[in-house]
């Protein structure tokens, strides 16, 4: 009898073991009345719960809550200020040919879950999911006029999506003989619309517009496999202790050449120092 290559040979080394029951159990999104960001260890665990549940199982994901539909629909027409975040799978076009076409699509639907389950970790909304990438967006609270505090969640998050990637996902893949997960992430500042494609209140679509949307967009297509790059106006925004870890990006072949809103020169772009 001939070995399937894609069926796991043992459970993931966590140190919980999982029954289908508990599977079927987890929690993604904490209530936000006692939200905390979970430690590094608990998040990774729980990634690898989810993770082997759905390749092993068949567990599905309950999708996120819709809460960014909620706050955008409470905010139609206005500008606001916010961080937003691209994470965006590498390589996710040759993975399409190298697996069966049901575990691609569990793969990527895992992904985009826990990349979303990041997102909330550190306070941030889930906008939507394109295709191999995420989108989410951090918008400061009332009493933190400066945006200090949503800048480093969204680099926060940053960082620990390449570390639930890393630690969490990629373990439970590789017991498959699945190729590592590898992502760019692009985040910048900036004032946001919210737009209502429709006159229907409770139904029409709504989703975000702005020159913040653009270039995260854009700093994430020139980063490098599991690189943060993030704009100025974010860099700016965050806590001293938090700059020391990013250096000016250095451009050798004009790959980037956007300039800035405000003084007309090269919108500056900074990297996470691993």
């Amino acid at each position: 009898m001939t070995e399937d290559k894609n069926e796991v040979k043992h459970e993931p080394e966590i140190s919980e073991k999982v029954s289908e029951h508990n599977i079927h159990m987890i929690n993604m999104y904490p209530d936000n009345n006692n939200e905390q960001i979970q430690n590094s260890e608990t998040m990774i665990l729980e990634t690898q719960k989810r993770v082997w549940g759905a390749l092993k199982k068949g567990y599905e994901y309950s999708g996120i809550v819709d809460e960014s539909d909620q706050f955008l629909r409470k905010n139609v027409f206005l500008k606001l200020d916010m961080v937003v975040l691209y994470v965006d799978l590498v390589g996710s076009t040759t993975m399409t040919l190298e697996m069966p076409a049901e575990k691609f699509a569990t793969i990527i639907s895992s992904f985009s879950q826990e990349m979303a389950a990041v997102i909330r970790q550190y306070h941030g909304y889930v906008l939507k999911f394109v295709g191999d990438a995420v989108i989410g967006y951090f918008v400061s609270d009332e009493d933190d006029i400066y945006g200090t505090g949503a800048a480093d969640d969204a680099v926060n998050c940053a960082k620990s999506m390449i570390t639930v990637i890393q630690k969490g996902i990629n373990p439970i893949l590789n017991q498959y003989d699945y190729p590592d997960l590898m992502v760019k992430i692009g985040v910048d500042f900036g004032q946001s619309i919210v737009v209502r494609y429709g006159a229907d209140i409770k139904h029409s679509h709504v989703d975000l517009m702005g020159p913040a949307m653009n270039i995260a967009a854009k700093i994430q297509h020139i980063a490098k496999p599991n690189q943060i790059l993030i704009g100025s106006d974010v860099f700016q925004k965050l806590h001293t202790n938090s700059q020391k870890e990013f250096t000016q990006t250095i451009w050798k072949n004009n790959e980037w050449r956007y300039r800035s809103r405000i003084t007309g020169k090269i919108y500056k772009v900074f990297e996470h120092k691993e």
